[in-house]
Formats: structure tokens, C-alpha cells, sequence
């Protein structure tokens, strides 16, 4: 048996991950107590996982380190290739929205400055809506750029929504939706035979797992 290699994003990610996993049939009490640890291998060596950031995911499967990967949609549309997208595993659930102060009018046609650390996102948004917009690209916290003046709007990943009315601001427009996203290394695919019949036990799940994770 080959042992399969995964690369997960830290946080709620790999939690959800864990317990997908669990339903599954796979044993993942080894994933209990991780203290500081970043890698870990199963029992019977079956498998090895890698806790790395967002971005990082991608880069681990792309250069053939992991097999797989588990990681947000939000960070595979900044970064679009090098690997396989395989399943939407309905998890980890956010959405990608515009946003800014009561006062920002959408309609105005004037050149905005839109703060985001999506430019991608941020930029095939506008292309669509044919609106020439300035992308200001922040790595911190985007939503105080417009109540201090360095943007008009931003455009960021938005789950409850409390983050944003704490600072002051309100939801324009929902972009799209946000999900855990199942990638693979394309080489993997063809030289490791246990990884399809993996894929297809995580697949047998996904019409079960919304209810599962309430």
C-alpha cells in the first residue's frame, strides 16, 4: 500500500477535515493531541499530513511534496494552477463579498480604489461588471481601508458578518460562494494507485455531509 500524503490548512480546515475523515471509516485519534507538531503520519502509515497555511497548500501539491490537498476556494483562485481541483467537500462555507461604509454608492461610476487581499477576485469582479477600479492589495485587516480613506469599498472573504458591522460596515454585494476544495498532483494521480479509491470514499460522502456537520 502507498502511503498518501495531505496537505491541509490549518484551523477550521483541518477540523472539519478530521472529522470528514472520521465519517469515513479512517481512524484519525493520532490528529488528537498535535501540541506543536506540523507533521503527522497514521498509525499503519497509510497516510501523512502536513498542517501548513492557505496558500501553502497549493504550493505543496503543485511541486508533488503532498498528493492532495485540502484548502479554501478563496486561495485557489489567486492561485489557479499546478494542480487538479477534484471535489467540493462543502465545508468550511464563506462567500466573497463587496463591502464598505453606509455612505459608498456602487452605482457611482467614478475610478474606485478597492482594497483586497484577493486581487484576482477583486479584479475579475469589476472586468465583469466593465468597471475600471484601482486594486490595493492589503495583507492585514482590510476592513478599516475604507473607514480610513485608503479605499472606497473592499472586496474579502465574509462568513458571519460580524467583523465587517464591528467595523462599521455593510454588505453591497455577494460575489460567490466559498468552499474546502479537494486538489491533487496530477502525477500522483497516475503513480499512486490508492489515491483514486480514497477520493471515491470521500465522494461517497458528500451529498451525507451537510446534514453530518450541523
Amino acid at each position: 500500500m502507498s502511503q498518501i500524503t495531505i496537505a491541509l490548512t490549518k484551523g477550521r480546515i483541518e477540523e472539519d477535515t478530521v472529522k470528514l475523515l472520521t465519517q469515513a471509516g479512517f481512524d484519525m485519534s493520532f490528529m488528537a493531541d498535535k501540541g506543536r507538531s506540523l507533521i503527522f503520519e497514521s498509525p499503519d502509515s497509510r497516510f501523512r499530513f502536513l498542517l501548513v497555511k492557505g496558500p501553502d497548500v497549493t504550493t505543496y501539491v503543485r511541486h508533488g511534496v503532498a498528493d492532495l490537498g485540502i484548502v479554501g476556494k478563496d486561495i485557489l483562485f489567486e492561485h489557479p494552477t499546478g494542480y487538479l481541483e477534484l471535489l467540493d467537500l462543502n465545508f468550511g462555507l464563506c462567500k466573497f463579498s463587496l463591502a464598505s461604509v453606509p455612505s459608498y454608492d456602487p452605482h457611482d461610476h467614478k475610478r474606485k480604489r478597492i482594497a483586497t487581499k484577493y486581487p484576482t477576485v477583486a479584479t475579475d469582479y469589476f472586468n465583469q461588471k466593465g468597471e475600471d477600479v484601482e486594486i490595493i492589495s492589503i495583507q492585514g485587516s482590510v476592513e478599516i481601508s475604507p473607514v480610513l480613506g485608503l479605499a472606497d469599498a473592499i472586496v474579502d472573504i465574509v462568513e458571519t458578518g460580524h467583523t465587517l458591522s464591528a467595523n462599521g460596515l455593510l454588505v453591497f454585494e455577494d460575489i460567490c460562494r466559498v468552499s474546502a476544495r479537494l486538489i491533487a498532483n496530477q502525477a500522483s494521480l497516475k503513480n499512486n494507485p490508492d489515491i483514486m479509491p480514497f477520493v471515491a470514499r470521500i465522494e461517497s460522502l458528500v451529498g451525507r455531509r451537510e446534514v453530518a456537520f450541523k
